[in-house]
């Protein structure tokens, strides 16, 4: 096989040509027997020094990686050792019979002649090893930055690579959904790039979750006669798909068509109660440089306003008791969609006004609705008017050196026939209202430059709605929150969250009347630490203490609860 040649690297036949000329002197000498011998020898070291240096210079050529050029320099180290002990063993060899002068001199010039070639030998490989240690440092350091590089790349890749799918994300709500990256197929076998390329979008979650009272005197009962959530063990589920069509490629400024569905289960049936049905079904644009917002179709307000989810996303909460005050006015919501025409004028890209005309839950209450309507797709329930609903907000995200501000105030109208508490054997009215102030700042960034968002929150809300029409009359809430508290953990949240809530004076009365046991009001300590544990999959884990954790009435054996709360979000 023949050798490359190359600059870089040995000289193989310049060595094979000074090794030939000492084979052809060690073959003009004259000697004896023993002489002839040692030549033959010689030869026979000098055709193994070949053979081995031409298997070295084989290898050095074709090999490409660090560890085969530190094999290649190896082999030729132990050339140059072979042959050079070899030589020096033969010239050494010790002559029996007596030498004349003459004999005395041609071993010399042998001797000399054989060191002259085992000192070229071990220079070149010398140098064949200084040129493969040093070609072996370039190519380490070329790995190394390689690799920051693809590193680097990698990261703006599958940045690149979701920032796609962003225009496929249900628009118009505060609630924030996590997006494509933030699922357990992501976009595993090209489906959801396959689907986007004809505008589609998809997402879809689970939730279940499990509450607990873990005191002793919590007064179990039957599932029938169980009177609040976790008085028995109680369970729920909650399955969401939400497909989404882009009209942006028609011209039409960020129009999209949204089309979802939901399924619930609940152990203890008032909490829901079960169903099967739609979820939303919305066309959304925009106008004038986006100026103006519309939404209209079967919509779920309680995405829309308000903002009751602690910390706003959708993977590290459960909607918490300030939404029941506004479902008895009247407000949609997931498990209870309503036709409903959105409109949002945005003075500039944080001062905004939301309206919203909406076909009101019935009155009579959620699981009424629900009950009467399960699918969703009936215009209208019993008794069930139309509300109104105005907001007005300031709201800007967090950015470095901005904390994140929501500062909101609405007010919803509504004209459905509710049954008047305060004087139960008149007619139902028709005027009932709600009215609500909530805010929510960031108060410390703690990663400034590389995610704005992470840091320490704070926030409150005050909701009310006459007491005359309404169980719930007043609701107070305080928060305090973190996201991303931990370097290790930049996208788990901490919250502890403290409530009250007063319920009618005189639905109290009228029940007091009746001879029951009445509370006026109910009061929650709750503390919860979501955990991010990959993408698409959060881990809710938490106690809630509750004073009164029935609504109104109550038996001397209800006692108090101290709640624990485990729920499990999914995403694909």
């Amino acid at each position: 096989m023949a050798v490359k040649r190359h600059p870089d690297r040995l000289q193989t036949p310049k060595v094979v040509g000074q090794l030939r000329a000492n084979q052809v002197g060690t073959q003009s000498i004259k000697a004896s027997d023993k002489e002839a011998e040692l030549t033959m020898h010689g030869r026979r070291l000098v055709a193994i020094s070949i053979r081995i240096y031409l298997a070295a210079a084989r290898i050095f050529s074709f090999q490409q990686t660090t560890k085969q050029r530190g094999l290649s320099v190896t082999l030729s180290l132990a050339a140059s050792l072979v042959c050079s002990s070899a030589l020096a063993q033969g010239a050494n060899v010790p002559n029996p019979k007596s030498e004349t002068p003459d004999d005395v001199t041609e071993r010399r010039i042998q001797k000399e002649t054989d060191h002259s070639a085992s000192r070229r030998l071990k220079r070149a490989a010398h140098l064949v090893g200084n040129q493969a240690q040093a070609q072996a440092t370039n190519t380490l350091a070329s790995k190394y930055d390689t690799a920051d590089e693809v590193a680097k790349n990698g990261a703006q890749k599958k940045t690149d690579q979701f920032a796609k799918f962003e225009n496929l994300r249900e628009k118009g709500m505060w609630l924030n959904i996590p997006g494509p990256a933030d699922t357990i197929d992501q976009d595993k076998g090209g489906v959801r790039s396959a689907l986007a390329d004809v505008g589609i979008g998809y997402v879809g979650w689970t939730q279940s979750t499990f509450v607990h009272n873990q005191l002793p005197n919590a007064a179990r009962s039957t599932t029938a006669n169980q009177l609040y959530i976790g008085q028995n063990p109680t369970f729920n589920t909650v399955n969401f798909m939400i497909v989404t069509y882009d009209l942006d490629r028609f011209g039409i400024p960020d129009g999209q068509i949204i089309v979802g569905a939901e399924q619930q289960f609940w152990t203890w049936k008032p909490g829901g109660p079960d169903r099967v049905g739609i979820n939303t079904i919305a066309y959304y644009q925009t106008f004038f440089d986006r100026k103006l917002e519309l939404k209209l179709g079967y919509l779920r307000n309680q995405n829309e306003f308000a903002g009751t989810v602690v910390g706003g996303n959708a993977g590290v909460n459960v909607f918490g008791p300030s939404s029941n005050i506004l479902y008895q006015a009247g407000m949609s919501n997931n498990p209870a969609p309503t036709p409903a025409l959105n409109l949002k004028f945005n003075f500039d890209d944080r001062l905004y006004n939301k309206v919203s005309i909406q076909r009101s839950l019935s009155p009579d209450g959620q699981f009424a609705q629900i009950t009467e309507n399960p699918v969703g797709l009936n215009w209208s329930t019993p008794n069930a008017g139309i509300l109104l609903l105005d907001e007005i907000g300031y709201k800007n995200k967090a950015a470095p050196g901005v904390p994140e501000t929501w500062l909101r105030a609405g007010a919803g109208f509504n004209n459905s026939s509710y049954t008047n508490l305060q004087y139960p054997n008149q007619p139902r009215a028709n005027a009932n209202s709600v009215y609500y102030v909530a805010v929510d700042r960031q108060l410390w960034q703690s990663d400034i430059q590389g995610s704005a968002s992470r840091g320490i929150y704070g926030g409150f809300s005050v909701m009310y709605a006459p007491p005359d029409l309404n169980k719930v009359s007043q609701y107070f809430e305080l928060r305090l929150y973190a996201k991303g508290l931990f370097d290790s953990r930049p996208s788990d949240q901490i919250a502890i969250v403290a409530t009250n809530t007063a319920w009618s004076n005189f639905a109290v009365d009228a029940a007091l009347a009746k001879g029951h046991l009445v509370h006026r009001d109910s009061t929650v300590f709750s503390g919860t630490y979501t955990a991010h544990l990959a993408p698409g999959i959060y881990t809710s884990v938490g106690l809630t203490y509750i004073n009164n954790p029935t609504s109104i009435t109550y038996t001397r054996q209800t006692g108090h609860a101290l709640n624990l709360l485990v729920s499990t979000s999914i995403f694909f």
